[in-house]
């Protein structure tokens, strides 16, 4: 196989603190591998400024003026990371790349693992998937949480790899297959599982960051996941019919109990308190079933507007 042109994409989100020696370091890699021979020295970095309010973007401009090979796309707005991942994608494409490495503008993930990928990828993989040897720079709930959304993603049917985040590398192939797909609600990491590719796994150690802050809070993630489950997976709405059919049964059973105590024995039923514990919860879970079945009709609604996935501003090529 021919050595590839590789793009790396850096989703930025008021990274000002970073960006500069982000890119530094992504392109220590890149003249690490051109220089082993293993990429083409047309590679290049795309750093996609979702909707930043500090520097980030005239410092990537900055950048792209001293190096062309810095290229960039700017939001009219915060998309949020999801969408600037598959936007970055979708740039580099058009741009033109044999193959494309996604990663966090914070570097926490280990950027020297991209040769690794390139390895893979040159052994055959269309998709190679980044997965973090361990937790141990978060929190304990963090951790927890963690561990818990992808146990829950997997019992429920979306295939995803323990530990792996959007740090991954895709073929041209697969970015061409991404295209094909006009969901606006795409969920990457279920998405890449999903079609079928040839798949390999390289493992990199999580560094603490340098600078900023982490833009994912616990209810950014829960919308991650919630979107994860509704994107590919009809699971929950199972189980919903289930456990109707469940407590169904059980409301008949109930309701021949009362019947026979009133008409055999005579006696009609005490116990006030049991009832109302017995109509709050039912009450409760038919709340929390309306609630699933309206997540899957809020992405059904945002799917049948069509609206598209974000709006550019500014792109440097």
């Amino acid at each position: 196989m021919e050595k590839p042109t590789l793009a790396i994409t850096v989703p930025c989100f008021n990274e000002e603190l970073c960006v500069e020696s982000t890119v530094k370091s992504l392109f220590e890699v890149i003249n690490d591998l051109i220089k082993k021979d293993k990429i083409k020295d047309n590679s290049f970095v795309y750093l996609i400024d979702d909707g930043s309010k500090d520097r980030t973007w005239e410092l990537i401009c900055k950048m792209h003026e001293e190096n062309p090979l810095v290229k960039g796309l700017k939001f009219v707005r915060n998309y949020g990371n999801q969408k600037a991942h598959i936007a970055g994608l979708l740039g580099v494409r058009d741009l033109g790349c044999d193959c494309c490495v996604s990663i966090d503008a914070d570097l926490q993930q280990d950027q020297w693992a991209i040769e690794k990928f390139v390895d893979e990828y040159m052994n055959g993989a269309d998709i190679v998937s980044g997965i973090r040897n361990s937790r141990d720079t978060d929190t304990f709930w963090k951790k927890t949480t963690a561990i818990c959304f992808y146990k829950i993603m997997n019992l429920l049917g979306v295939k995803i790899p323990m530990n792996h985040s959007d740090y991954r590398l895709v073929s041209r192939r697969a970015l061409n297959i991404l295209a094909e797909y006009p969901e606006k609600q795409i969920f990457l990491r279920g998405f890449f599982n999903e079609i079928g590719l040839k798949t390999a796994i390289v493992h990199f150690d999580v560094k603490p960051r340098k600078a900023g802050e982490s833009k994912f809070n616990y209810m950014t993630l829960l919308g991650l996941a919630l979107n994860g489950i509704t994107s590919f997976s009809i699971m929950p709405l199972r189980l919903i019919a289930v456990l109707g059919f469940l407590m169904a049964l059980f409301s008949i059973g109930l309701g021949v109990e009362v019947i026979y105590e009133k008409l055999i024995l005579d006696n009609t039923p005490s116990g006030w308190a049991t009832i109302v514990v017995l109509l709050s919860f039912f009450g409760g879970l038919q709340l929390f079933c309306m609630g699933i079945i309206g997540e899957y009709l809020g992405q059904v609604y945002r799917e049948v507007k069509a609206r598209p996935r974000y709006i550019k501003d500014i792109e440097l090529k």
